[in-house]
């Protein structure tokens, strides 16, 4: 039987209020005892290994004990990341370091920097918690004075290191970098100028951190339900999936969805001989943002990821009403009115929400003899954008219990040594130095690739 994603009653909402992030140890012994339950929503009982460890443990001891201002430079291919990393910062850090022989100076932890939109979808959990270990808030699309100085004390502080993602939200992709932004590095040389004028013989560093997910039966199984259900969608019949590859059966199914997306859009080719898939999905994403922009009334300026953060900002501001102090004796007309704008903009973000993964989902269609990692990314992938073209979003996208986690650094990037380069450019010492991240990145892939080769 159809079963749609239905539209929640979506009614103007006054905006959240969060308090001051602050560091509680009764919310920290919480997350101890129930984050790994939490985490078997996301990750079942797979195990959690760290690669490369020592110079892992030195940097956060280092960080810990106030000699240097350590930046965690996460990627986030997944969305489960920070949760993960919380949880095994608090529960087995300290006693795997302890096996190495580093002793941390006092308990290790990372605060995170996140969305603000995140404490909008994620509920009165999220809006507990992050507050209450130290997780900061920022609008990716506006100006956010408080929360820019809230983030430089922290680092300078040095009380625990600070996490960012420098791909700026859920990238979908483990095995490659489809973009980085420079904020984290910006923030980083910003952080090391104050800190040598307080404290010149300390610095500021940025470590890379990656998270590889492996599978084995469980995930050989799973996957396979998944492509049936994306079959399913798109109404192919047993008959029609019988005696073809794995790769052909991910081809039918995507072309279909593509085409579909076309129509919708009205996307229409003079040519005969279609172009590359590469860019009907692009057009697919810029249309799809088009349309959200259109629904709007907002002007297209700006590259594709400053209208994407901007149109999802709008939306949000629609649900949760900004800067309105009295919500509750608000006149029913006016009442009214913004309910309905919030009915219009949960529609508007459906649009947006299709932009977002059709971005992202440019990786080829993995052939049957790919390791087993990548063809479950791509089914998921898959799924996503075929979830998204059905009205769905992030929410609605199912991940696949991995067998193992695999938690890999990369040597620390000091930028306190780097400071005598960013005074005297500062654009080309920070596309420097965000060119080495994005290396670190691509040699941590690279490496991890020849470690299940070999």
């Amino acid at each position: 039987m159809y079963k749609p994603f239905k539209r929640p009653v979506t009614k103007a909402s006054p905006d959240i209020r969060l308090p001051e992030p602050r560091v509680s140890l009764i919310t920290v012994f919480l997350l101890k005892t129930l984050l790994r339950l939490y985490l078997f929503i996301y990750y079942g009982v797979s195990k959690t290994f760290i690669h490369e460890d020592v110079e892992f443990y030195k940097a956060f001891s280092r960080a810990l004990a106030g000699k240097s201002r350590l930046i965690i430079a996460f990627r986030h291919p997944n969305g489960g990341e920070p949760q993960l990393l919380t949880w095994f910062f608090l529960s087995k850090l300290r006693w795997l370091a302890l096996k190495k022989g580093v002793r941390f100076p006092r308990w290790p932890h990372a605060v995170f920097i996140y969305g603000y939109d995140v404490v909008r979808w994620g509920g009165w959990v999220a809006r507990y918690i992050l507050p209450n270990v130290g997780g900061m808030p920022i609008y990716h699309s506006k100006m956010d004075k408080k929360a820019m100085a809230r983030i430089y004390s922290a680092i300078d502080s040095g009380r625990f290191p600070v996490a960012i993602a420098p791909e700026g939200q859920v990238s979908y992709s483990t095995d490659t970098i489809p973009r980085l932004e420079p904020g984290v590095i910006r923030i980083g040389f910003n952080a090391a100028l104050h800190l040598e004028k307080n404290e010149p013989e300390s610095a500021v560093e940025i470590l890379p951190l990656s998270i590889h997910f492996r599978f084995g039966s469980w995930g050989k199984a799973t996957v396979e339900l998944l492509l049936r259900k994306i079959e399913n969608f798109c109404g192919f019949k047993k008959s029609e999936k019988k005696n073809i590859s794995f790769q052909r059966r991910l081809e039918k199914c995507r072309d279909y969805i593509i085409e579909k997306n076309e129509k919708r859009y009205n996307i229409k080719y003079d040519d005969p001989v279609l172009p590359s898939f590469e860019e009907r999905i692009k057009k697919i994403a810029d249309a799809a943002l088009d349309t959200a922009e259109r629904m709007l009334g907002l002007k297209s300026e700006g590259d594709f990821f400053a209208r994407l953060y901007k149109t999802r900002q709008l939306c949000w501001d629609r649900i949760f009403l900004p800067d309105i102090p009295n919500f509750k004796n608000m006149p029913r007309v006016e009442r009214s009115i913004n309910d309905h704008e919030a009915g219009q903009a949960w529609y508007i973000a459906r649009h947006h929400e299709l932009a977002d993964i059709s971005w992202y989902f440019k990786a080829p269609v993995p052939s049957d003899d790919k390791a087993l990692h990548k063809k479950i990314e791509y089914v998921q992938n898959l799924y996503d954008f075929t979830s998204r073209t059905m009205g769905g979003a992030y929410s609605n996208r199912i991940s696949i219990f991995p067998r193992k986690v695999i938690i890999k650094t990369a040597p620390v990037i000091n930028l306190t040594e780097r400071l005598p380069r960013y005074r005297e450019d500062r654009k080309t010492a920070i596309s420097e130095t965000l060119a080495g991240l994005e290396k670190a990145f691509i040699d941590d892939i690279k490496e991890m690739n020849r470690i299940e080769k070999g």
